[in-house]
């Protein structure tokens, strides 16, 4: 399927590796993806066997003979860098640093990091924790793929960046800057606080990570509605415009200029059809300004 509003702009969603790394770039092209966001391994498992040569061929050549770009990779949920035990953030730095091994096998430019949970021993330790990891990460690896891009949170528990000063706080202390970005979730800082809904929140919000972090920071976008309310803190991500969030955030974020050339990917629910993805898309091709059109 092509999309004509997609041209020249990286858009689509998380895609299933089912059969291989390389079957998730047909799937998105199906679908009229121009980008996509992948694990590059079984989500729920610490250990992966290794990608073969012919593997890294198929996933490089399914890219080009599409154009659909793997602009992102995700990160095992399993990991936590923050964690305070020693055994569980021994676990979660290895399997950290085999999941930037593999993207960078992949060519994969970026990664996406859910910062941890500091399970109470708070959250400047935390982030002492996982500035500390990546460091180490950077200094074994180095390659310059993938950046690691740490993503907001909602909130939950004592997941740590939910707040943009602990985002700041964890960069700050990373010392190859160039190595290092920002994933921005809608749905996470929607439930996190930070409203978006309209064009006055929209704009006061991204001022308010402007002042904080710095908008050359943000790398890439999750798209997704959020089931919960503002500031509820609760990740339950929902359909384009069929959740709290509403149509006109999107509206927002897919028109503006600043962050036109970055990746910006689907996480919301799937169905084995991929009709939901198909109208979540359409729900996003729909919200183009004719004048971004045009410029695409």
């Amino acid at each position: 399927m092509k999309r004509n509003a997609f041209e020249g702009r990286l858009l689509g969603a998380h895609m299933s590796i089912a059969g291989g790394v390389d079957s998730a770039i047909g799937r998105g092209e199906r679908v009229g993806c121009t980008a996509i966001q992948i694990f590059t391994k079984n989500n729920n498992q610490w250990n992966a066997k290794p990608l073969s040569g012919e593997e890294i061929g198929a996933f490089k050549e399914a890219q080009q003979k599409t154009k659909v770009v793997a602009s992102l990779a995700h990160c095992a949920y399993l990991i936590n860098l923050a964690s305070p035990d020693k055994g569980n953030w021994e676990r979660s730095f290895n399997g950290m640093k085999n999941e930037v091994l593999r993207a960078g096998e992949l060519e994969i430019p970026y990664l996406v990091l859910h910062p941890g949970s500091h399970t109470g021993s708070g959250a400047t330790e935390g982030i002492k924790r996982i500035s500390d990891a990546i460091n180490r990460i950077h200094e074994e690896q180095a390659h310059r793929l993938p950046m690691i891009l740490l993503e907001c949170m909602a909130g939950q528990g004592s997941s740590i960046g939910s707040k943009f000063e602990e985002l700041r706080d964890i960069m700050a202390d990373i010392k190859d800057q160039s190595r290092i970005g920002i994933c921005i979730d809608t749905c996470h800082m929607f439930a996190a606080g930070y409203d978006i809904r309209t064009r006055e929140t929209y704009d006061a919000s991204f001022q308010e990570f402007d002042r904080i972090v710095g908008l050359e920071w943000i790398k890439a976008f999750h798209l997704n509605d959020s089931k919960k309310d503002l500031a509820c803190h609760v990740d339950r991500h929902e359909h384009i415009g069929k959740g709290f969030i509403g149509l006109e955030a999107f509206r927002c974020l897919l028109n503006d200029p600043r962050f036109s050339k970055l990746p910006m990917v689907l996480e919301t629910p799937k169905n084995e059809d991929d009709s939901w993805d198909l109208m979540n898309l359409d729900a996003l091709e729909s919200l183009f300004t004719r004048s971004e059109k045009v410029r695409s």
